[in-house]
């Protein structure tokens, strides 16, 4: 059970499937970025044109949403490093070949 979890086990079209869903978190990730950019820009921008700091608090959270969709894409979701590590030192657990 633990091999059909791997992707190098898996047939090439459920392979293909899983590194398209993965390509497209990442994308997803990048357009996010970029509109946060823009958008935050625009609103600094627009405050200190006005003399405010208002758009400090958009920035900071939307930031925080930023970095843990970040997170989830790039360490956390299948194909993340975390991930790997974990699916491997539980795949060697099932084996018997490590006890933490």
């Amino acid at each position: 059970m633990a091999d059909e979890l791997h992707p190098s086990s898996e047939r090439p079209d459920r392979l293909e499937r899983l590194a398209r869903r993965r390509a497209g978190a990442k994308m997803g990730w990048y357009i996010h970025a970029t509109v946060y950019v823009l958008v935050n820009l625009f609103l600094v921008i627009l405050a200190s044109s006005r003399g405010q700091n208002w758009a400090m608090y958009p920035l900071l959270g939307w930031g925080l949403g930023l970095l843990i969709h970040g997170a989830v894409v790039f360490f956390v979701a299948p194909g993340g490093n975390l991930f790997d590590r974990l699916l491997e030192r539980e795949r060697k657990a099932l084996r018997g070949g490590d006890r933490w």
